[in-house]
């Protein structure tokens, strides 16, 4: 992992210089969403109050525009991030690495997410966060854990020539050290059409 200058590059080969693109940010509650949204809107980093309901941020760089969804990751929240499917480019999915006792409960609601049918062409992006923490799940760890071994496409250009294949991949990531996610946003950004 290697410390990335998040502002223009990447968020610069999400928009592709089309429409404003959609990203939902999903995950448990204290998994690093807001936290993640906040840098990078402000490139700085902002102790938080856990999220209640949901936020919206316009992100410009340049002439791109991104609109991003913040959700609580609250049980009672969930229940409300089917409304916001879509028209979605992108899910961000985080998970706190070092909250290994909530990994089955993560998993269970990002498997809820993968079949669900309004998202079944979506890329999605698994950011475990946190990994500056010591005793911090490792990706391979993670992908074990949330059932995903076999499942992810692979980090570096892959052809899906097959239709029925999602983007799907997991990218280990510190949003405080400000590293991993935006290899990650560089990933998904060859997917979002």
């Amino acid at each position: 992992m290697f410390l990335v200058d998040w502002s223009s590059e990447a968020l610069a080969l999400l928009g592709c210089g089309r429409r404003r693109q959609t990203i939902l940010f999903l995950g448990l509650d204290n998994s690093g969403k807001t936290t993640l949204l906040r840098m990078l809107k402000d490139e700085r980093l902002v102790q938080h109050q856990p999220t209640q309901f949901l936020t919206s941020e316009e992100l410009r760089v340049g002439k791109i525009k991104l609109r991003a969804f913040d959700f609580s990751g609250r049980q009672i929240a969930r229940k409300a991030w089917p409304d916001y499917y879509a028209k979605v480019d992108a899910v961000v999915y985080l998970v706190d690495d070092c909250d290994k006792e909530r990994f089955v409960e993560s998993k269970r609601e990002l498997h809820t997410l993968l079949s669900d049918e309004a998202l079944a062409k979506v890329p999605f992006l698994v950011l475990g966060n946190k990994i500056n923490i010591p005793h911090a799940a490792s990706e391979d760890e993670l992908r074990y854990h949330l059932g995903l071994t076999g499942m992810t496409t692979g980090k570096g250009k892959v052809n899906l020539t097959d239709q029925t294949v999602r983007p799907l991949e997991v990218f280990a990531c510190s949003v405080v050290r400000k590293m991993g996610y935006g290899e990650g946003f560089k990933w998904m950004s060859q997917y979002i059409k």
